[in-house]
């Protein structure tokens, strides 16, 4: 007997094909149109690799807000969030692998489904390895995912899952304690000594960034104070002078001397420094470097410069661009990975143990992309 397939049918197949045609081809196709097309800008010859981690509108109509972490030499993760548009109640954190055959097909590892059966929006997930301090016996270190789920940034909380094998499998999802919300967009600092600390900020009344602590490899962070604000604590009122900043990345300067630089309202990436490897900060700033209120991130690399990856426009979401700098106050642009009309924004980037640089950010929030840099090769 001959069946005929209803329409979700079809739609399931079609999608077991798509799926297929990524494990055959062994990395997501580009289609007919190149990721970045007649790419000869700035830096081009640093760039050693370019493509999608997902195909533009697949699987969900809008991604965005990637992270991305090496768990092993060659094989890395990435993880954003995807749904029908951003603060909508199906909006989930996806997660990918990639190996020596391409990346995976993603799947959802946090859904934001509550004990009530409601569903709240998930948001910026950040992935990292912690520190051994957290390997309570196992051969290595855990990989943890963090994010947000609520309603919106002002009513939204932390939480977290953690692996034992690479992302393979995670454990239970656990809401952070107390008022504590984690790595708020950027990979944490893991330091020499063990200690995790992580740039967080909120939006429950003006922008604040404050820093949060673990001495427990990642697995659980106590939240400083906050090194600034945005209104005046007396009546909710802007104070002129003060910076609205967020989602701060933190720099190695030497000993015990952290940099952290992030997104502003003010049309400029704000810095903030500390003597004293994170306890303590001093009085924020604005940099030298343009910033549309968009997100940013850095990294220190092994060779001791500074590397970040911004959008180096007042306004708008393109161009993306990559600079570098020796001791994290003057930068030089090196690399313009999107110059398209767009939005090209949110980057991560890590230095992987093989010495290459790995970006991924929003491709006019209907993919995520990856890009490859050789550090050794900026102008």
């Amino acid at each position: 007997m001959v069946r005929t397939l209803s329409p979700r049918d079809r739609l399931v197949g079609c999608w077991i094909l798509v799926l297929l045609g990524v494990a055959v081809a062994g990395h997501v196709a580009l289609g007919d149109e190149p990721l970045l097309p007649s790419f000869a800008g700035l830096g081009h010859e640093a760039v050693m690799l370019r493509e999608f981690v997902i195909p533009r509108g697949w699987p969900t109509p809008s991604s965005h807000a990637s992270t991305i972490v090496e768990t092993a030499p060659g094989e890395l993760v990435a993880a954003w969030f995807g749904g029908t548009d951003e603060g909508e109640s199906d909006v989930a954190i996806w997660m990918s692998r990639r190996g020596t055959a391409g990346w995976s097909a993603p799947g959802i590892v946090i859904d934001g489904g509550q004990p009530d059966g409601t569903r709240h929006p998930c948001w910026n997930p950040v992935l990292f390895v912690g520190s051994a301090r957290a390997a309570e016996g196992n051969p290595q270190a855990p990989l943890f995912l963090y994010a947000k789920v609520g309603p919106s940034p002002s009513t939204w909380w932390g939480v977290v899952r953690e692996s034992h094998d690479g992302g393979h499998t995670w454990g239970a999802l656990r809401r952070l304690d107390g008022d504590a919300m984690g790595p708020v967009k950027n990979k944490p600092l893991v330091r020499r000594d063990g200690t995790v600390i992580a740039g967080s900020s909120s939006e429950d009344n003006g922008w604040r960034v404050h820093f949060e602590r673990s001495v427990d490899g990642g697995r659980t962070f106590v939240r400083g104070p906050a090194v600034h604000s945005a209104f005046d604590t007396r009546g909710g009122v802007a104070v002129a002078g003060l910076v609205s900043a967020i989602q701060p990345s933190i720099l190695e300067l030497g000993a015990e001397r952290l940099l952290a630089v992030g997104r502003t309202k003010e049309g400029r990436i704000f810095e903030i420094e500390s003597d004293d490897g994170g306890t303590t900060w001093g009085a924020i700033g604005l940099g030298e470097l343009p910033n549309p209120n968009a997100g940013t991130d850095a990294v220190t690399l092994a060779d001791g410069r500074h590397l970040l990856v911004y959008n180096h426009t007042a306004q708008g979401r393109s161009p993306l661009n990559v600079a570098v700098s020796s001791d994290g106050r003057s930068w030089r642009p090196v690399v313009a990975l999107e110059t398209k009309t767009g939005e090209f924004s949110y980057p991560a980037v890590i230095q992987s143990t093989d010495g290459l640089v790995h970006i991924t950010y929003t491709w006019n929030r209907e993919a995520i992309a990856h890009s490859v840099i050789d550090p050794a090769k900026l102008p």
